[in-house]
C-alpha cells in the first residue's frame, strides 16, 4: 500500500491529566482532507503495527481514537483491534442514513466504541445514546468554561464527553470541574502551572552526576559509590535489571554486576528516562509520555540515514527536548547542567546540526501542520516509514511506562 499521508498523534487526557488514549488522524501531504478510502487504510495499517501475533495489543491500556466513515464498520481490520480499546468517531450527517445506524448499532454490540462529531448540543440526550458511546463537544473561542456547563448540563449517563480543542489549563481545569471525561488538546506542550519548585531534586543532582561519568566512562566502582547514595535508584536499577524485558537470565543482586550486564550506552538511556520521570515541577504525566515517544521516535527516524552510535543521541535530543518544561528551567540552564555533545546542544537550541531535522520531524508528528511532509521529504524518510517508525515509538513508549 503506496502513502502519501502522515499520521498524527493528539493525546486525550482524563481529568486527573493522565493519558488516556490517543487520537490518531491522516495529515495529508498537500493539505486536503483524506478520502473514504485513504480513512479506511489508517484502520488497516494502524492494526497491523499496533498488534503482535504473540503479544496481542501493545498499547497496553490506551485507547485509540481513529476518523472513521461508515464504509469502516465493516472491515476486517476493525476486527483484528481489541474492540474495548478502539474508539471511531464518525460525524452525526452520516447517522442520517439508516443503514448506518445500523451498521453502527452492530459495532457497539460487538463492543467497539464509537464517537460522534457534529452532534447538536440539544440532541444529546436519549436519541444519541444507542449509537455512540462517547460525544465530541467543539469549544469556540474563549467561553470555554461557559459552554463546559451547557455541555455538563445535558450530560448522559451512558456516554462520555470528549471535549475539544482544550487550549490552556484553565480550560481544562472547567472542563474536569465540569464532569467532561476527556480532552484534546495541546496542554502537553504547556507546563501545569502552580508548581513552584523550579530546577533540580536531590534524586536528579544525582542523576545528572551518573550521567556526567557515564558519560566520561568513569570506572565501574566510582558509579557504583555514587548509586549507592540513592537507595531507591539503586532499587530501580536492579528492578529493571531483573524485569522479563531485560531477560538478564539469572537474578542480578549486585550492582556492580547490574552496571556491567547494562553496558554504558544503554545506562546513559535508562538515567536519561529516570531524570525525566524524577521531575516534580511543572510535572504531567502526558509530557513524560510525549518526551519519551519523541525521543525514541527520533532515534527510528536516523536509522536508515546515520551510524548506528548516533541512536543513542537522537533519542537524548528528542528526551531532553521537554526537559525544560519537565524541569520547569530555560534550556539554556538545563542545558549548563547537563554535559551534551555539541550536535544534541545544536539540535535542543536551534533544530540544527545532524540531529535537528529529525528532532522536528518527531515533533511535528505530535501537530496538525503541513510540516511533517516536508521535514520528511528533506530527510528522504518516506511517509510510510514515518508512519512506521511513530506507531512503534507509541508502543515502545507504553513497554518502558509499564
Amino acid at each position: 500500500m503506496h502513502q502519501t499521508n502522515f499520521i498524527v498523534r493528539e493525546p486525550l487526557l482524563d481529568p486527573k491529566q493522565r493519558v488516556i488514549g490517543y487520537e490518531l488522524s491522516w495529515q495529508h501531504n498537500d493539505g486536503k482532507i483524506p478520502t473514504d478510502q485513504e480513512l479506511e487504510d489508517l484502520v488497516g495499517f494502524v492494526a497491523e503495527h499496533v498488534m503482535h501475533p504473540e503479544q496481542g495489543w501493545l498499547l497496553r491500556d490506551k485507547i485509540l481514537f481513529l476518523d472513521a466513515v461508515p464504509e469502516m464498520l465493516s472491515l476486517d481490520a476493525l476486527h483484528a483491534l481489541p474492540p474495548e480499546r478502539t474508539v471511531l468517531t464518525l460525524h452525526i450527517r452520516k447517522l442520517t442514513d439508516p443503514n448506518v445506524r445500523s451498521a453502527v448499532a452492530a459495532v457497539r454490540v460487538g463492543g467497539v466504541g464509537v464517537s460522534i462529531r457534529g452532534a447538536d448540543i440539544n440532541l444529546l440526550g436519549r436519541n444519541l445514546s444507542p449509537y455512540a458511546s462517547y460525544v465530541e463537544v467543539q469549544f469556540t473561542g474563549v467561553e470555554v468554561a461557559a459552554q463546559a456547563r451547557t455541555y455538563a448540563a445535558a450530560k448522559h449517563a451512558a456516554m462520555r464527553m470528549v471535549g475539544r480543542p482544550v487550549a490552556t489549563w484553565a480550560d481544562f481545569d472547567a472542563c474536569a470541574a465540569l464532569g467532561l471525561d476527556a480532552f484534546v488538546g495541546k496542554l502537553h506542550l504547556t507546563p501545569r502551572p502552580g508548581n513552584p519548585v523550579k530546577g533540580m531534586n536531590a534524586t536528579q543532582s544525582v542523576i545528572l552526576q551518573l550521567m556526567q561519568m557515564v558519560q566520561n566512562n568513569e570506572d565501574v566502582p566510582k558509579i557504583e559509590n555514587v548509586l549507592k547514595r540513592d537507595p531507591a535508584l539503586t532499587y530501580k536499577l536492579l528492578q529493571f535489571i531483573n524485569s522479563a524485558g531485560f531477560g538478564a537470565g539469572r537474578e542480578v543482586q549486585s550492582l556492580r554486576q547490574a552496571i556491567a550486564l547494562m553496558g554504558y550506552a544503554p545506562l546513559y538511556r535508562w538515567l536519561v528516562l529516570l531524570l525525566a520521570t524524577a521531575s516534580q515541577s511543572g510535572y504531567s504525566p502526558v509530557l513524560m509520555e510525549t518526551a519519551v515517544i519523541r525521543g525514541r521516535l527520533a532515534e527510528l527516524l536516523g536509522q536508515k540515514a546515520l551510524a548506528r552510535g548516533e541512536g543513542e543521541n537522537l533519542f537524548v535530543a528528542g528526551m531532553f527536548s521537554l526537559l525544560d518544561r519537565l524541569l520547569g528551567l530555560p534550556m539554556k540552564e538545563v542545558l549548563e547542567t547537563v554535559p551534551l555533545p555539541d550536535e544534541v546542544v545544536k539540535a535542543l537550541l536551534r533544530r540544527e546540526g545532524i540531529y535537528g531535522p529529525y528532532l522536528a520531524l518527531a515533533e511535528a508528528c505530535e501537530l496538525n501542520s503541513n510540516l511533517v511532509a516536508s521535514l520528511a521529504a528533506s530527510l528522504d524518510i518516506s511517509p510510510q516509514e514515518v508512519n512506521k517508525a511513530h506507531l512503534s515509538a507509541l508502543a515502545w513508549a507504553q513497554s518502558v511506562a509499564a
